[in-house]
């Protein structure tokens, strides 16, 4: 079940229809507002009727800091009370967040049997009653104006077990119809920088991760890091993880092509692909960042120039790695030889980056394997519309451009872990507007994100985490291999 996040969310059920064991197991302590957890906390206990209307007064005025904060607020009370509902729905609208109500339809023996159980029981009247209101409460919140969700039991469900991937799926596509390449970009290494890059590789090798991609900067970038924060040269990098004994793909995302000549690259790659024995892959790109160019002496030309320079670089790759030494007279390249060895044990696909859709969707269209996009569904779309279009132009058929996207998400242990990643990285960004931009929860609740993704002709996810530490870390994400 998938509900709005943030929202405001009502509990709608008689007494032992398991409202709050449904709602511990879903949201965050902090994020649920009880009403019997009030009445303890202003009376001598849960069941201290006396203290209702001090509980209630505690509980409408946590609702409206909570709501007006756009933070996602859970009500666990009868919720059978329609002008309650209707000032809670008033205080939703006027925050702009959507306004659920999750009816739980236990059935009746059920809620009679656990309140008996209870030390202290609700009246059997009182009890018959609110299970006589239960009946035709759901059309009511419809036309109040609610979004109804029935939960026809309150059973728990049985958390998804971690899985070792099936020997029989090389391809390493996961179920909702990806493959996730991890994306390094924080280099938390301490004092032992190969083993914990190697540690890294092993566990996500074994985790089900297609591969590895690193960054290709001179310094570490203002979106991840500080500038004095380590951040290794990719193509030694690469060359160190080639020697490890994993089935990980292998390349960069992405390469300016302004830093390196192009033949220079080529020859990189062609190693770390003969070493990794067909691993290799590439990411190229146009350049962005002009400080790294200034500090270590490398020209940064203007946007035409760096552009002439991707498309040139492609061509000049695509040369070096063909059969034999003759010279090459491309379309926009002339060498004199084409002597490069060891070549590439197989074709090495070319993912060119960036959503420029004048020029460097056409060059993707003209001359990649793969274009890297948004993961936003609506940009994605729109940009993936053009680069078909450029492909038709330049006689290619779409389908031989694979699309993939960078996605960045906060991925927690459980939903509380999730927010707790959250407040630690969401430095002055209000944290309903951080968690919303970087779809934080559970690793669970992506499968259906990338499966919409895989929907939009996704094939290959690359999965930054902005909080990688090491290793370890790396198995909260199982549920989003399997």
């Amino acid at each position: 079940m998938r509900l709005p996040d943030p929202a405001l969310v009502v509990l709608v059920g008689a007494s032992g229809a398991g409202k709050s064991t449904w709602a511990a197991e879903r949201f965050r302590p902090q994020e649920i507002v009880s009403s019997d957890a009030l009445r303890g906390i202003v009376g001598s206990g849960e069941h201290d009727l006396d203290a209702s209307a001090d509980a209630f007064a505690i509980l409408e005025q946590v609702v409206a800091a909570r709501v007006g904060r756009g933070l996602c607020t859970v009500i666990d009370t009868l919720g059978l009370d329609p002008p309650r509902r209707a000032a809670w729905l008033a205080l939703a609208s006027g925050a702009g967040l959507p306004a659920v109500a999750v009816v739980l339809t236990t059935p009746d023996d059920v809620c009679r049997r656990r309140n008996a159980a209870r030390d202290v029981p609700v009246p059997a009247p009182a009890l018959a009653g609110q299970l006589k209101r239960m009946r035709g409460v759901a059309a009511e919140l419809a036309a109040e104006g609610w979004e109804v969700v029935v939960v026809e039991a309150a059973a728990s469900p049985e958390p998804a077990a971690p899985a070792e991937r099936p020997a029989d799926r090389p391809d390493r596509r996961t179920s909702a119809g990806v493959e996730v390449v991890l994306q390094v970009s924080r280099f938390l290494w301490g004092d032992a920088p190969a083993a914990w890059l190697g540690d890294i590789a092993i566990e996500a090798d074994r985790l089900g991760f297609a591969g590895i991609a690193l960054m290709d900067h001179l310094v570490q970038i203002p979106q991840v890091g500080r500038a004095w924060e380590s951040i290794p040269e990719p193509y030694v990098t690469l060359g160190m993880l080639a020697g490890l004994d994993t089935g990980l793909r292998l390349g960069t995302l992405v390469t300016p092509m302004t830093l390196r000549p192009a033949g220079v690259v080529a020859k990189a790659v062609a190693t770390l692909d003969a070493l990794s024995g067909g691993r290799a892959f590439i990411g190229v790109g146009a350049g962005w960042w002009e400080r790294e160019h200034a500090g270590f002496g490398v020209p940064f030309p203007g946007t035409k120039e760096r552009l002439d320079l991707l498309e040139d670089g492609i061509e000049t790759m695509r040369a070096l790695w063909g059969p034999g030494t003759k010279a090459w007279q491309g379309t926009r390249v002339a060498l004199p030889e084409t002597t490069c060895y060891p070549r590439p044990v197989g074709p090495v696909p070319v993912v060119v980056g960036g959503s420029g859709e004048r020029r460097t969707l056409r060059i993707a269209a003209r001359l990649g394997d793969a274009c890297n996009l948004s993961s936003d569904p609506e940009v994605l779309a729109a940009k993936t519309e053009v680069l078909h279009a450029h492909c038709r132009e330049v006689g290619r058929d779409p389908a031989d451009v694979a699309i993939t996207v960078l996605d960045l998400p906060i991925i927690g242990t459980d939903r509380d872990d999730a927010w707790q990643r959250v407040e630690r990285l969401r430095g002055r960004t209000a944290a309903p507007t951080y968690a919303r931009r970087h779809h934080a929860g559970p690793a669970a609740d992506h499968c259906e994100r990338y499966e919409k993704l895989a929907g939009e002709g996704v094939e290959t996810v690359f999965l930054g985490l902005p909080d990688l530490a090491g290793a370890e870390d790396l198995e909260r994400l199982a549920p989003l291999l399997s």
